[in-house]
């Protein structure tokens, strides 16, 4: 049993796992391109179903012209907080796979490829003292228009990446949900031989 970060897990684990969180508030500190890219480079080395590597990364770093473009992306919601990040990437998982002939097939994991890659770039900032905040809310149909996304694409989901901040300054209505989440029971989610939890 591993007790850091207010969390408590049943198991054994590294506490590295329960330091990582996903929180609001940062800085709004610039980040130099080269350590956005080795958060990146990170991220790509994230293991895939027959090496089909379908993640796409598309990022912006605040104080660039792709700021805004990849800000308004976000919901409104989002954008309140995210404003104050260093770098935003939204993520792309290619839906196919091609055969020695050319041939397009489903990549059925390129949603679970890829969210390994989002679990290595938030893995890689945090051990560069960053902290990343993975995000649904988007305007996917945007994305794709704005973004020119090609058909066979999926617009999968966002980050947000920064040194972290106070929860003071956040707006008063976000300062109570800047906490450490924390997790079902693991009984809740691991069954052994056959699925038995809710739905």
């Amino acid at each position: 049993m591993t007790d850091s970060n207010n969390r408590h897990s049943e198991h054994p684990i590294d506490a590295f796992f329960l330091d990582r969180w996903s929180p609001r508030a940062f800085t709004g500190e610039a980040m130099h391109k080269e350590t956005l890219l080795t958060i990146l480079d990170a991220g790509h080395w994230a293991p895939s179903s027959g090496n089909n590597q379908p993640w796409r990364f598309i990022y912006a770093l605040r104080g660039t012209e792709s700021w805004p473009v990849l800000l308004d992306i976000l919901s409104p919601g989002n954008q309140r907080w995210a404003s104050n990040a260093a770098a935003l990437i939204i993520f792309v998982s290619r839906t196919y796979r091609l055969s020695k002939e050319g041939e397009k097939r489903p990549a059925y994991t390129h949603s679970f490829d890829t969210g390994s890659a989002w679990f290595s770039i938030a893995a890689q900032a945090m051990k560069l003292g960053y902290h990343a905040h993975g995000m649904e809310g988007m305007d996917r149909e945007k994305a794709v228009e704005v973004l020119q996304i090609p058909e066979g694409f999926r617009v999968e989901a966002a980050c947000a990446i920064g040194r972290m901040a106070p929860k003071e300054t956040l707006p008063e209505d976000l300062r109570a949900r800047e906490v450490q989440s924390q997790r079902k029971p693991l009984g809740g989610v691991a069954f052994e031989g056959w699925f038995s939890g809710e739905e």
